[in-house]
């Protein structure tokens, strides 16, 4: 009964989205050798990045000037690491990229392998100046944070603090910036959890984690809302979640007080990722149909594009000319969810869709 009536939910939202002419699809960036499924543009520079464990090749950080030249950044000592390397001053695993201001954000999760535990000072959350290209603080979680299983997803700021999404160890890391103290909270809530009755579907195939079991991946995308009061949060296949903010800062409130406090924001269906705009509308990707979609403030979903070409595309940018960046890294296509064989699609393709109608 609950797959059919979330089928039916699925299909209304379908039937209700706009039909209005799609918006054209360019190509950003491309390459032939690596999956990007993070992506940021700055002052002429787009900066991409793409987990190790998909078989990408090249820096883990890479940086695409006006020229369209490619270089490691923000040094190659950052890229260079190897199993057994320090990991204190280097990219493990980059899994999300940030843009606040002039700075790059670079979460890495810490581990190597899908599924694997963080290696020492390899779970961060690295700042970058970009104006002067030198990474200016380094915020580490240690394994009472990034625990045995953890992978430190993606970011959000608000009010001096991070949030990072925890989706294998399921809960929110909550970080202080100034003082660089970091807790856990939220863990293993049914908020974070991936549902056992919502599949990850994809060209009409479930997908597969490596022992064969439908892949689950618990609290993924966020984002803050635009007068800084709720965190939204949930499960790569949804639904989303929202808490205050200033109740995530409250060390005063036990896990069971702060659980009492968690609502539901939004039945979202599976996403690669999403961005939201200073209006508060919120842009996803809808994984399994190939599509772009944006949930207006009024909670109405609107579909901006439906293409073949957008196959799982993760974290979305927005630049400041609403212009969003849509790196399509076909997760479920990579060797590891395909008993070992790449089903990858080449070139890798970054794209540029505009939100103006």
């Amino acid at each position: 009964m609950t797959r059919l009536l979330l089928g039916a939910a699925m299909l209304a939202l379908l039937v209700g989205c706009s039909t209005a002419k799609q918006p054209e699809l360019d190509v950003a960036v491309q390459s032939t050798g690596q999956i990007w499924n993070a992506v940021a543009h700055y002052s002429g520079r787009t900066f991409l990045s793409g987990p190790r464990w998909t078989g990408t090749q090249g820096p883990q950080l890479t940086a695409v000037d006006s020229n369209g030249q490619h270089s490691a950044y923000p040094n190659d000592a950052w890229n260079n690491w190897a199993p057994g390397l320090d990991a204190a001053n280097a990219f493990v695993n980059i899994n999300a990229l940030r843009l606040e201001g002039n700075k790059l954000w670079v979460v890495d999760t810490g581990s190597p392998e899908f599924g694997g535990n963080p290696v020492h000072q390899g779970a961060k959350l690295v700042c970058i100046d970009l104006p002067t290209n030198q990474v200016v603080r380094t915020y580490f979680f240690g394994p009472d944070i990034a625990t045995a299983g953890s992978y430190v997803d993606d970011v959000r700021f608000s009010a001096g603090m991070a949030f990072l999404t925890d989706a294998g160890n399921a809960g929110i890391i909550v970080l202080d910036l100034k003082t660089g103290a970091a807790r856990r909270v939220l863990n293993q809530h049914a908020s974070v959890n991936a549902p056992p009755d919502r599949d990850l579907v994809l060209s009409n195939h479930v997908v597969k984690a490596p022992n064969g079991e439908p892949l689950r991946v618990n609290a993924d995308p966020l984002e803050v809302s635009i007068d800084g009061i709720w965190l939204y949060y949930g499960p790569l296949q949804g639904p989303w979640s929202k808490v205050r903010i200033q109740d995530l800062a409250n060390r005063a409130l036990t896990p069971e007080q702060l659980a009492a406090r968690v609502e539901f924001f939004a039945d979202i269906p599976a996403t690669g990722g999403s961005v939201m705009d200073a209006q508060g509308n919120l842009y996803f990707s809808d994984l399994a149909h190939d599509a772009i979609r944006v949930r207006r403030t009024d909670g109405q979903i609107e579909t901006l594009i439906q293409d073949k070409r957008l196959h799982w595309v993760d974290a979305p940018f927005l630049d400041k000319d609403g212009t969003l960046w849509l790196p399509t890294p076909q997760m479920d296509r990579v060797w590891l969810f395909n008993n070992g064989q790449s089903l990858v699609q080449w070139p890798m393709r970054v794209y540029h869709l505009s939100t103006h109608r």
